[in-house]
């Protein structure tokens, strides 16, 4: 009977348990119930996806009213893959979360911190579950509510106007993508994505549907980062506090490009806008020129996280270069690198705030001799650093070796040898820190620094994850390549 309702509970066992870490208020219980809810959001998950594997897509009338009267959750392969990576990186982050936060985060404010995380968790479950376009608005918006609050609880005062200034785009954003769904709404009477994709290939040449899909693309382009609509992410992601940075990178502007997945090739996937209109190569322009604007700038950063911050965008990059194909095999790599990505970067920026922990730093100059200081962490760090080069065996190397296929079955192979030639940018970021941490001396009088377990523990499932899913990414791409022959194949 309960596997009948794993849809809305998906979204129900994090969103209930948020006011309940209000009501307790005690830091501890607080912790326990958050990590009851987002390992339960996990199992059910796994349980959805294994479901959508053996009978396909689920939906769900939302108090038996049928779309598009009621509201309709649907999931497919392509929702119940990204509801596993967002609820596992929430699995992983919580045990991290205990010392880090305390660490971080004054001790009167834990609480919220949980309340506001469990928030988000329910908002980005949420995108992926819905079937409906503006419950996605409303969903998004839950999501990015928490997280401006999130960021603000980091303890540097920049945090405050890293919040504000996401605050004020993600505001922009979530406009731009409501005034594409009410323009949709104007002319189909409907907000349910499968009815909208029915009705919209007959009117998908006036300029209304039109002036929709580019108001969609722009607001979802500023929830996920994609160059030049950026501005946001890097000092969000410097600023917030470590579990914060983790979460968000692994997850935020992972669902925010599932969200745009969602629009091209489910709303508008019998128009083939990719084809029809010079989306395509909007995208895979804007795509190349995050990979290597990202990469560059990462270059010259002393502080790794906003190093890190500059590498996502570039990551970003790879996921809608991927999603620009509009093949099989384009969206194959994108997709898994969706996954691939979540636990390369969480893992980064785990050890970062292991560092700083350890050392109150995540400057590089104070970074020196760290290897030596720190040997368990900053190994995480290498084995990690290189997964996000593309070094085999790890999952950026599957990644890469996908988008390259991509790319030169499209016959695109100056697309390919662009994307060998950032991993070489890569290359050089990753490799300042490595050689500061082990060729650098460690400094007078500086001692061995001991990090918590409870901390250890997850950065390594996400180290050791990077390169398991290298070595055995059967599973993965299976998951993928069948997400992506969904989205290209069937429509709803």
């Amino acid at each position: 009977m309960i596997a009948a309702h794993l849809p809305p509970l998906q979204v129900v066992v994090p969103l209930i348990s948020a006011p309940l870490c209000v009501l307790l208020r005690n830091p501890r219980m607080a912790w326990g119930l958050a990590t009851a809810a987002t390992w339960a959001s996990f199992a059910i998950a796994l349980a959805l996806l294994d479901q959508v594997a053996e009978s396909g897509p689920i939906s769900y009338a939302l108090g038996d009213w049928a779309a598009p009267w009621g509201i309709e959750y649907r999931i497919d392969m392509v929702g119940a893959f990204v509801l596993v990576i967002v609820s596992a990186i929430g699995s992983v982050v919580m045990p991290f979360a205990r010392a880090s936060v305390e660490h971080e985060i004054p001790h009167d404010r834990i609480y919220l911190f949980y309340a506001m995380y469990l928030l988000c968790l329910a908002g980005l479950l949420g995108i992926a579950v819905t079937g409906d376009a503006f419950n996605l608005f409303v969903f998004l918006e839950i999501s990015s509510l928490s997280s401006y609050v999130l960021i603000g609880l980091g303890s540097d005062r920049r945090a405050l106007t890293a919040a504000f200034r996401y605050l004020v785009m993600g505001t922009i954003g979530a406009t731009f993508y409501l005034i594409g769904v009410g323009l949709m709404y104007m002319m189909t009477g409907t907000l349910n994505i499968a009815d909208l994709a029915t009705l919209i290939p007959a009117i998908a040449d006036t300029r209304t549907i039109q002036a929709a899909l580019a108001f969609l693309t722009v607001g979802l382009g500023l929830k996920l980062a994609l160059f030049p609509l950026h501005l946001w992410l890097p000092n969000a992601y410097t600023y917030a506090p470590s579990v914060v940075t983790v979460f968000l990178a692994a997850t935020a502007t992972k669902v925010a490009v599932y969200a745009l997945i969602r629009i091209l090739f489910t709303v508008f996937g019998d128009v083939q806008v990719l084809e029809a209109l010079p989306f395509r190569s909007v995208l895979m322009g804007l795509a190349v020129l995050a990979m290597f604007v990202g990469s560059t700038v990462a270059i010259f950063q002393d502080n790794v996280k906003r190093m890190l911050a500059y590498s996502s965008i570039a990551q970003i990059g790879y996921i809608i270069l991927g999603v620009s194909f509009a093949t099989v095999a384009g969206l194959t790599g994108g997709i898994i690198h969706l996954f691939n990505h979540s636990l390369m970067k969480g893992a980064l920026f785990m050890v970062m705030g292991c560092v700083f922990m350890g050392a109150g730093s995540v400057h590089i100059r104070d970074l020196e001799g760290m290897g030596r200081r720190m040997p368990l962490t900053m190994a995480a760090f290498v084995v990690a650093g290189l997964s996000l080069i593309g070094v085999p065996p790890s999952v950026g190397f599957i990644s890469k070796w996908i988008l390259i296929q991509a790319a030169l079955e499209a016959g695109l192979w100056p697309i390919a040898v662009l994307i060998l030639a950032n991993s070489l940018l890569a290359v050089i970021y990753i490799w300042r820190v490595v050689e500061t941490a082990y060729f650098r001396p460690v400094p007078e009088g500086a001692g061995a620094i001991r990090v918590p377990l409870s901390m250890l523990a997850p950065l390594w499932v996400l180290t050791g994850a990077s390169v398991y899913f290298g070595l055995d990414a059967t599973r993965t791409l299976e998951v993928a390549r069948s997400a992506a022959i969904f989205l290209l194949e069937v429509r709803p």
